[in-house]
């Protein structure tokens, strides 16, 4: 894998969980104060640091076959679960993702919180479990890839850059990344995961893929082609159950 595919990838799919993350921490900030919010941050990170120093290092003592086993079977996971997802919105048939109402949501919850003393725990609490939940996603993906091609540095690099992109964006424009076009990204993101996720788990097993990694564009364009059927036939279905209905914008993640 190459060093451009491997941050490209890591900074796609780092980026659509930073757009989430930043979403919740928003919220939280602009209608409960930043400082317990930013402390949340501040401690997630932290804990995802640690994680990371911890599972790393780690890794690297991992048979490379059983490494590539596991890490195909998670990458097909997260892969798979992207990708069905993007699908059934794509179709018509799940709400789609819509950060201006989740931002809408979470701040009205948090306006009606109550405060005890100068500590804000609501405000810690949402951040916190909001950097934490999307930063696992994050960290799995960035070890996987980073481990695999053995260019930890350069996973890291992609997703550290997702995240100083999308944060600096956020906190210029002080709302929800909301024109960002994250069902398409992550429809992007599951096939890419999906792809590599096959790839490695076939060399683990002991497949030898025609030509290498020349067979990774052909299974891209496979799983692209399944996925793009899987659409046409599901928007069919729910037209012939559904023929007026249109798809509408909901909080769903």
């Amino acid at each position: 894998m190459n060093g451009f595919a491997l941050v490209l990838t890591t900074f796609l799919a780092s980026g659509v969980e930073a757009v989430e993350a930043l979403t919740i921490v928003l919220a939280a900030g602009l209608t409960r104060g930043w400082r317990s919010t930013v402390t949340g941050v501040v401690a997630a990170t932290a804990a995802l640091a640690v994680l990371i120093a911890a599972l790393g290092p780690a890794l690297t003592a991992i048979p490379l076959s059983v490494l590539r086993v596991g890490v195909g079977g998670l990458l097909l996971a997260f892969g798979l679960q992207w990708l069905r997802k993007a699908v059934l919105r794509a179709a018509g048939a799940k709400a789609l993702h819509d950060e201006e109402a989740i931002f809408a949501r979470e701040a009205e919850a948090a306006r009606t919180a109550p405060v005890a003393g100068g500590f804000d725990g609501y405000a810690f609490t949402l951040a916190f479990k909001g950097v934490l939940l999307e930063g696992l996603e994050v960290v799995f993906i960035v070890l996987s890839f980073g481990a695999n091609a053995h260019r930890m540095l350069l996973a890291v690099a992609g997703a550290a850059g997702a995240v100083v992109v999308t944060v600096a964006a956020g906190f210029a424009l002080h709302r929800p990344l909301a024109r960002v076009p994250e069902n398409t990204t992550k429809f992007v993101v599951g096939l890419m995961l999906t792809t590599f996720g096959t790839f490695w788990g076939g060399e683990g097993a002991g497949v030898h893929w025609p030509g290498s990694d020349a067979a990774l564009p052909v299974l891209l364009a496979v799983y692209a082609a399944v996925a793009g059927a899987a659409i046409a036939l599901t928007r069919r279905a729910v037209a012939a159950q559904l023929p007026r209905a249109l798809p509408t914008r909901v909080v769903a993640s």
